[in-house]
């Protein structure tokens, strides 16, 4: 819950700073319709085989975890061609099934830096968290990103945003290699990270699960009501909120 003064704003982004719909709408359709000619061109490109490698540890990990969608890849033994083949097979079934790993999350990332450079993307925000991010700023508050996405990708909405470049008001960016975003070690992990005490920080996000992580930890809490958003249901302890800049300073 917010019940007093807080000196860091940790922010999630999808469905909190930015709408879901571009996630779902603009990202992800980018890299779906994209990535088989993304690979093709830029096959031999050492940061694109770096990818490749961890698309292909993943898969054969999938695999001997018995996920049947997932497709063995032998770095060693198969063709170029057959490895592009399966690495964006593995890539389509992953995508289907909004899988939040590194390996996949790493490869999107790296394919919207091409698309936001170009001017192909541009991070869609909620005018009013822009206004509130500056508002906190203002004030002497840090703000921080965590969010599933990786950190490049989070740098790339914040810096290509249809508001401007809002980098110079985010102090830092945290992905889920910090840890889970539902599991309260992420955030005492967060909390020491930046060097301050868990109650004075206040987290933002529009799920529940991760709110209840975040308290668990200590943290002040706030859950993001957006269009779109999951239903919250009527007995929520959390407070809510439809407009950042409600959030008292």
């Amino acid at each position: 819950m917010t019940s007093s003064s807080y000196d860091i704003v940790l922010l999630d982004i999808e469905g909190t700073t930015t709408p879901i719909s571009f996630v779902h709408e603009a990202l992800f359709p980018y890299v779906a319709r994209s990535v088989g000619e993304f690979l093709e061109t830029r096959w031999t490109d050492p940061e694109v085989q770096t990818h490749v490698q961890a698309i292909a540890q993943q898969a054969n990990e999938d695999v001997k975890n018995g996920i049947a969608a997932a497709i063995a890849i032998d770095l060693d033994a198969d063709s170029s061609d057959e490895i592009r083949r399966k690495v964006l097979a593995n890539v389509d079934w992953q995508m289907k099934a909004d899988r939040k790993i590194g390996a996949l999350k790493g490869l999107q990332g790296y394919m919207w830096r091409f698309g936001f450079e170009s001017g192909i993307l541009k991070g869609e925000m909620y005018p009013d968290a822009v206004k509130a991010i500056e508002r906190w700023v203002e004030a002497g508050k840090r703000v921080f990103i965590y969010s599933s996405g990786s950190v490049e990708a989070q740098k790339l909405i914040f810096g290509y945003s249809d508001h401007g470049d809002l980098l110079q008001f985010i102090s830092g960016h945290y992905d889920t290699k910090v840890g889970g975003k539902t599991e309260d070690k992420s955030y005492r992990s967060i909390v020491e990270d930046i060097g301050v005490l868990p109650a004075r920080v206040l987290f933002v996000s529009d799920n529940v699960f991760e709110i209840q992580a975040a308290d668990m930890a200590g943290l002040q809490t706030m859950v993001s009501v957006r269009p779109g958003n999951a239903p919250i249901k009527d007995d929520c302890k959390f407070q809510t909120t439809t407009d950042f800049m409600s959030i008292p300073l």
